[in-house]
């Protein structure tokens, strides 16, 4: 056979016929075929809570009130130091004729180390009553001007909630009402912390210049109730710090965090980032 025959017999392909890739992504093996994982949803997210503002004031306003409280327990001190006159026992918790506690005794005062201090004591209170002052307009205007009052303030609302968050808290009832920046409770509490410290302002006027001041103290029925009502006051915010550091203890870390950096971590709410989303 002739070289020419053996061409003839050949088969010829064409040379436009497509090239076929293999499937680089099918798997090799069965066995390598694996479920595809769900996305990761998040639980939390941060919430702004605080101001900076609100904070500064905040923390300024504990030292300086509790220097006021120091200084008052040592100008409270010297009011008396005679033992017929009831020596440091000016104001009593009682009845009638019957007295309870009087306030207060002399071992409270050897514990604190507060005797004989009367002109420390006025120094401290007269110089430190100015950032009191000064700290608590500011934070009025502040949250006057802000809007932060809105959420501060009682509302019709706040009376019926505040009783549900108290029931909650004493383990009375399960029933808790949804979250917000300040609950009932709270909006009476803060509000009435603020009126208390225009009452301390009011009353400290009248007894530190009564004189000057003769109208203010007359209005307010005299030098020594203005004095019993600036006592009482004081006890108020003693009683209203130790109901709120038990409050923060028991609302935990992030509460106290938030009034630390300004934001609280909240559970993370995918139904209402949807929406905001889809609607833009």
């Amino acid at each position: 056979m002739s070289p020419e025959d053996l061409n003839e017999d050949r088969q010829e392909y064409p040379k436009d016929l497509p090239v076929v890739e293999p499937a680089i992504d099918a798997p090799a093996l069965a066995g390598d075929i694996s479920p595809v994982a769900p996305p990761i949803q998040p639980t939390l997210t941060l919430e702004h809570k605080h101001p900076l503002a609100i904070r500064w004031m905040h923390w300024i306003n504990f030292p300086v009130l509790s220097i006021m409280i120091y200084s008052g327990m040592l100008i409270y001190w010297a009011d008396s130091q005679h033992d017929d006159l009831n020596s440091h026992q000016v104001y009593r918790i009682g009845l009638g004729g019957w007295t309870l506690l009087r306030l207060f005794p002399d071992w409270f005062y050897k514990k604190l180390h507060l005797e004989f201090g009367l002109a420390s004591g006025m120094g401290y209170h007269f110089f430190f009553m100015w950032f009191f002052a000064i700290n608590g307009l500011v934070y009025v205007l502040y949250t006057a001007f802000s809007g932060e009052w809105r959420q501060l303030v009682p509302n019709r609302q706040s009376f019926v909630e505040a009783l549900q968050v108290t029931l909650h808290d004493l383990g009375l009832s399960k029933y808790h009402p949804p979250r917000r920046k300040f609950n009932g409770a709270q909006q009476f509490a803060y509000t009435g912390v603020i009126l208390m410290g225009v009452g301390s302002l009011v009353t400290g006027l009248a007894i530190y210049k009564p004189t000057q001041t003769h109208l203010l103290t007359t209005l307010l029925g005299g030098y020594e109730m203005a004095r019993w009502m600036h006592f009482w006051l004081t006890m108020g915010y003693v009683g209203f710090f130790f109901v709120h550091i038990a409050q923060v203890v028991r609302a935990g870390w992030n509460n106290f965090r938030a009034m630390v950096i300004g934001d609280e971590l909240v559970p993370y709410a995918a139904d209402a980032k949807s929406e905001v989303a889809n609607h833009g």
